[in-house]
Formats: C-alpha cells, structure tokens, sequence
C-alpha cells in the first residue's frame, strides 16, 4: 500500500466517529427544529420546513439567551483572573511543587460534574461555611433575597469552579514551553516587572488563553446543571435549562428545543468567531 494512504488511514476511525456521532446526530436534530406537530397530538410531527419554530424560540426564550451568554462571560472572567495567577506560578515559581498542584487542579475530575455541583451547594447553604461569614461580617444582608443558594452569584461561582481546570491548564501549558530566556532578556533591559509580564510574558501566553477562555465560555453557555441546582426556578434558569425542559417535561416541545439548540449554537459560533479573528494567535487558528 502506498504511503501516501497511511495518513489517511490513521484519520479514518476518527472521522467515522465524528460522523455518526456528530454530523448525524446534527443533522437530526436540524430536522426536528423544522418540524410541527399535530395539534392536539403531542409527540407526533410532520417535516414542513417550519422556520417559524427559530422565531418562536426567540420571541418566548430572549432572556435565557441573554442570561446564559452574560453568567459564561462572567464565569469567564472570574476563572480567568483565577487561572492565570496560579498557571503562571505553576509554571515559574512553585519548582518541585509542581505536580503536586497539578495533581490539585485536574482532581476535580476524579469526581462526577453533578456530585461537585452539590457539593458547592452545601457550601453557599445558608447554614454553610460561607455564608456565616459573610453573616458575620454583616455582607449578607447585601445579597439577592439575603442569601447565596438560588441567586445568580451561586450559578457563577459554580460555573466558574467546574469551569476553572478547562481555563488552568491551556494557561499553564502556553506559559511552561515558554522561552524563560526572552523573558530574562526583557528584564535584563531594565523593564521592570509588571511591563516585562505586559510585553513579553502575556503575549506568549495568549494561545493558551483563548483556549482557556473558549473551552470556558463554551460550555458554560449551555450547561443547565448549575442553574438548576444552584439558582432559583424562573429568575436564574439558563437556555440549557429550558432546552433540557422542552425535550423532556413539555408535551410536543421537541421542534421548540432543537431551534432554541440551534440558535444558541449560532450565537456562540458567531461570538467565537470574531473572538478568535481579533485576539488569536497563528497557534490557534
């Protein structure tokens, strides 16, 4: 067999996975979000292009759009200003501690998303650790309904604590192959501290933080299960929450939750995009 093939090959299982596992299923669910249903009989659907399901999805659905996009920006952000700190200095400072925070950061893995989830509930209940202090401190009182469990701040810390690893490790990966040498050149011109980490150290970091932040923003935007264990019914609910609703609690809803799957894939592909022409890097595109 030739060589040329050989490349080819090694691609093949991976491209069948993708195929039956991605491009079908989507395909799938692209059909669903145009059919419409039989009034009168849930769960029976006919194909007839029905556009008007996207413009429904909307109409109904615009605020949990809105919110899902502002808690992952926001869970972003705080998992950003977390992650860099600590990836810079598992990358230059912490010497044969290394693996050992390491080790910290992927342990949250070890465990389900959902058992951690709960966890980080117990935490911010209003019995916990946390919200005795802040008691303590008299910040309580400043707080959504007085409390942390069923608020938009519970939601973001826990997106932002599942999240946190995904932002950590791109980080640290871009900042440990990093040339130490370009970096000791800079301050050895006499550029002090924080212009030498603004001129030399951030922009040889930033592939690892458009990974970080895209491998954030992403899935935070569709994740339901913080919202749903840690916000209230109606005021903090995300669009992952009422597609998992429409598909599985509400009758003949299947057309509804495929558009709205749709339209939140759009807005995130259309956000990624723009991000990534104007801040990426030749390694990340």
């Amino acid at each position: 067999m030739s060589r040329r093939w050989t490349p080819y090959l090694l691609l093949l299982p991976g491209l069948i996975w993708l195929i039956l596992f991605f491009i079908v299923p989507l395909i799938q669910l692209a059909s669903v979000s145009l059919q419409s249903g039989f009034p009168g009989y849930p769960g029976y659907y006919y194909r007839d292009l029905n556009f008007g399901n996207f413009w429904d999805a909307w109409t109904q659905f615009a605020g949990h759009f809105g919110r899902s996009l502002l808690y992952a920006g926001m869970a972003t952000f705080f998992a950003f200003c977390l992650a860099y700190p600590l990836a810079y200095a598992m990358a230059f400072k912490v010497g044969k501690w290394r693996n050992v925070m390491l080790v910290c950061v992927i342990a949250p893995f070890f465990t389900s998303f959902i058992l951690r989830t709960i966890a980080w509930r117990q935490i911010l209940a209003d019995e916990g650790p946390v919200a005795k202090v802040l008691n303590f401190l008299h910040v309580m009182q400043f707080m959504p309904s007085g409390r942390l469990t069923e608020t938009w701040i519970a939601v973001v810390a826990g997106l932002t604590y599942n999240f946190l690893p995904f932002m950590v490790l791109p980080i640290y990966a871009s900042l440990e192959r990093a040339d130490h040498r370009v970096i000791e050149a800079g301050q050895d011109l006499y550029a002090n501290g924080f212009t030498t980490f603004r001129t030399v150290t951030l922009p040889m970091s930033m592939p690892g933080v458009i990974a970080g932040t895209l491998l954030t923003f992403i899935p935070a935007a569709g994740d339901y299960v913080n919202a749903d264990l840690l916000g209230s019914d109606r005021s903090t609910k995300m669009v992952g929450n009422v597609i998992e609703s429409q598909f599985f609690k509400v009758p003949g809803g299947f057309p509804i939750a495929a558009a709205l799957s749709f339209t939140l894939m759009a807005m995130i592909l259309a956000m990624v995009f723009v991000y990534v022409r104007k801040f990426g890097t030749e390694e990340v595109l």
